[in-house]
């Protein structure tokens, strides 16, 4: 009796699934990134139903949910990682019984483990593509649900020591592309090919970036290098930290991963954009990134599988409800990255409540 008490307690109450009903259901662009939208000012917030709670500093074990139990599978962004840890083990603070499997193998890993069942949530640091979403649909009859959790951007890297401070579209171009679609006339392949002289006349530069199952690799691909190809001179590392550590420990490295993984031992170099026939030179700071100026700005996706019209089940639900809450985009700020704003993120709860 009090297992079934406690499933009713779960749904949303009338007024407030009412508000949800009144409000146009949105899509969440499944589309590559070219600038952080934000929702417009004169869009109402939507408030939770009070059955879930967002807080979970405030909860104690007699506010626990009874329906919130069971396991969650994630498979995909290794940049996401860090964040899904951090979210499942504040989770588990208010919901101990509940078991997380994290499986960071690389975005390109995430539509496929949805498509077949394996796994619960899909985290990706770029959206999935046509033939993904195609795929997914003829299994399904519908299209995966993508929500946007944080805010990131690709740097690029060079030891903390280099004297170098930017570079431009082009240049970055033709460092690590074989093809240079972005336009340059020719190659860099060492330092004084970019005017820095520290390393000696023909030390060339040593590139450091990702393997072709992650996100980073195809969004700085299609980015960075206007679709071209990869140089073969490019060391391909599974993991950012990978990248980071492998820059910080060389002498004449410099390489491309998520801003996220930024230490004290590395800097990220300014992007050279042309705007009116001149160079500007954007940092990747907080303001040039969640405004979509710096070039190589981002969002960060968990994707579900949810039928359309129904709500996602419980344990999906009221972990992915407190990811988009003001506590759990407080974790997303303190741990490199940068929060969703809460219009948006508000927008986006329709599509787990409905």
């Amino acid at each position: 009796m009090c297992l079934w008490l406690g499933l009713f307690l779960l749904l949303p109450m009338h007024v407030n699934a009412q508000s949800v009903e009144d409000e146009p259901a949105s899509q969440v662009p499944i589309t590559s990134f070219p600038q952080v939208e934000t929702v417009t000012s004169n869009e109402r917030t939507i408030e939770l139903p009070d059955t879930i709670p967002t807080n979970l500093a405030a909860l104690n074990k007699q506010d626990s949910l009874a329906g919130v139990y069971g396991s969650i599978s994630s498979v995909g962004s290794d940049t996401l990682a860090t964040l899904i840890s951090l979210w499942s083990e504040r989770f588990k603070t208010a919901y101990p019984h509940v078991k997380f499997q994290i499986q960071a193998s690389g975005s390109a890993t995430a539509p496929q483990a949805l498509t077949q069942g394996t796994a619960t949530i899909g985290p990706m640091s770029r959206a999935m593509t046509a033939s993904e979403i195609s795929r997914f649909t003829q299994k399904y009859g519908y299209p995966p649900t993508a929500l946007i959790v944080a805010v990131d951007a690709i740097a690029i890297y060079v030891e903390k020591n280099n004297p170098i401070e930017s570079l431009t579209l082009k240049q970055v171009d033709a460092l690590f592309s074989a093809t240079r679609f972005c336009g340059s006339s020719k190659k860099i392949d060492t330092w004084t090919d970019i005017g820095v002289t520290k390393f000696g006349e023909n030390r060339e530069v040593l590139l450091y970036g990702r393997n072709s199952a992650s996100g980073t690799y195809d969004l700085f691909k299609k980015q960075a290098l206007c679709e071209g190809d990869f140089k073969a001179t490019v060391n391909e590392l599974p993991g950012s930290s990978s990248v980071v550590l492998s820059i910080a420990s060389s002498v004449g490295g410099l390489g491309y991963a998520a801003l996220g993984r930024f230490d004290e031992n590395v800097k990220a170099l300014s992007i050279g954009t042309q705007a009116q026939g001149d160079t500007v030179y954007i940092e990747p700071n907080t303001e040039n990134i969640t405004t979509g100026t710096y070039p190589f700005s981002r969002y960060l996706y968990i994707v579900v599988n949810k039928p359309p019209n129904e709500p996602l089940p419980v344990l999906e639900r009221a972990f992915l409800t407190f990811i988009l809450s003001d506590e759990g985009q407080k974790m997303v700020s303190e741990n490199g990255y940068y929060s969703v704003n809460k219009q948006l993120r508000d927008k986006q709860l329709v599509s787990i409540l409905r």
